[in-house]
């Protein structure tokens, strides 16, 4: 059997439910449109161990991460909680690193990303790590979009551009967007 390596939450949003998955080294992930027993089994393949449903003695670090989504949906910065990057690639780290400084209101482009990352040229491979992000909403993505200033790709369903639409909206941010930060 398997050792318990993290615990999960699942949280109302307003678009739709969001797990939250916390382990001793941090928030593992924050994600929507899976079901809770496939975030649970993929972070757990992450993690290597398993992923179990939070109790009443939940840490305090969940309690932190599912507070954080309630005031990001309300229009507030992400706290800088402790990621667990375990099983994240040392690229995807990189890039997402580089997402995590953006502020409020800020939006730069997939190119202009890998320009600040020292990564000129690999404006895919950055929008593939964005992609991938296993922290959404606390490593805000929805902050990176295309060289127009248009929205480009938003990975998380169906709805996904109209979630990006939404968030960016809460912070003040207008598509398409005049202004990009390099």
């Amino acid at each position: 059997m398997r050792d318990v390596v993290a615990v999960m939450a699942t949280v109302p949003s307003p678009w739709g439910p969001v797990h939250v998955v916390v382990s001793g080294a941090g928030v593992a992930a924050v994600e929507r449109d899976w079901s809770a027993a496939d975030v649970a089994l993929r972070v757990g393949e992450r993690l290597g161990g398993m992923v179990t449903a939070a109790h009443d003695a939940a840490s305090a670090t969940l309690r932190a991460a599912v507070d954080a989504v309630a005031a990001i949906a309300a229009g507030a910065e992400p706290p800088d909680l402790a990621l667990d990057w375990r099983g994240i690639s040392a690229w995807d780290r990189r890039v997402l690193e580089g997402v995590r400084t953006l502020r409020r209101g800020e939006v730069t482009s997939y190119g202009r990303l890998a320009r600040r990352i020292g990564a000129p040229g690999a404006a895919r491979a950055v929008g593939a790590a964005v992609g991938r992000n296993p922290f959404w909403l606390l490593v805000p993505c929805h902050r990176v979009i295309a060289g127009d200033g248009t929205l480009g790709g938003y990975g998380g369903g169906l709805d996904a551009l109209d979630v990006k639409r939404d968030l960016l909206a809460l912070e003040g941010v207008a598509v398409p967007v005049a202004r990009l930060v390099e």
